[in-house]
């Protein structure tokens, strides 16, 4: 037998039913009408890492302290233990190895003030081919600025993780045996794992001398056009032991 007990639990049943349907139709209508991107007019924040839908890392913003420098691994590789912790960016090819960044710093000390600014782009898997660079420090009372874009070769059967592991075998035998670990250098060197040299720089060098500077495979320097400090436009070769051979306009010997 029904009663009006019965009847009103059943209504109160019903009615609840009613309710949470509306409930789960309002929250699914709801998360598909939301569109668009999130907007913010302002953000603080430490990092950013920017990733993929697979979660491979393409690029990091960093402060300082979470800068990664071998304490962290990215995207299963390991990071460089002896880099300086920076502000600034780090780049990620598709297979997830580095292959760039961007940083920067500046701040006074007992000389009076340094400050720098590095955007550099690596071969594959290797370290970097291209680099815009700015230097600016006190030296007593003499302020040194030079600023320059940089092109390196790089070994040919250079990578990351085993230059990594050369650098660190290197270091271990240089405690131990200095002159063992020069050899051992040429070594890996002749094999094309480890060197490199810088090719071409343009830009205001440490002589504060602004042109165009040319080096040859062992990053000695081979020619040089430039304006000099004194403002005299110069054009300078050099053998290969580095010591000028020709030069124009030439030099007057003083009578």
């Amino acid at each position: 037998m029904i009663t009006k007990a019965t009847i009103k639990e059943l209504i109160f049943l019903r009615m609840f039913a009613f309710i949470m349907a509306l409930g789960v139709i309002f929250i699914t209508t709801s998360a598909f009408e939301e569109t668009g991107n999130k907007r913010f007019s302002e953000i603080d924040v430490e990092r950013i890492n920017i990733v993929e839908k697979d979660g491979t890392v393409k690029m990091i913003i960093t402060n300082v302290e979470r800068f990664p420098n071998g304490h962290d691994t990215i995207n299963k590789r390991p990071t460089n233990e002896t880099r300086k912790k920076r502000s600034g960016m780090i780049f990620f090819n598709e297979d997830g190895i580095e292959c760039g960044g961007f940083i920067y710093d500046g701040q006074k000390n007992e000389s009076g003030h340094s400050s720098g600014l590095s955007l550099t782009y690596d071969q594959y898997d290797g370290d970097q081919v291209m680099q815009l660079l700015t230097q600016d420090y006190t030296k007593g009372d003499q302020r040194y600025v030079s600023s320059s874009l940089v092109f390196n070769d790089r070994p040919a059967k250079e990578s990351q993780m085993k230059t990594s592991e050369i650098m660190n075998e290197l270091k271990e035998l240089r405690q131990k045996d200095p002159k063992a670990a020069q050899l051992k250098y040429k070594e890996y060197e002749e094999l094309g794992l480890i060197g490199g040299a810088p090719r071409v720089m343009l830009g205001k060098s440490r002589s504060q001398n602004n042109g165009l500077f040319l080096f040859d495979t062992k990053g000695m320097p081979k020619a040089m056009f430039y304006v000099d400090k004194e403002n005299s436009a110069k054009l300078d070769f050099f053998d290969d032991k580095g010591n000028v051979i020709a030069s124009f306009p030439e030099q007057q010997n003083d009578k």
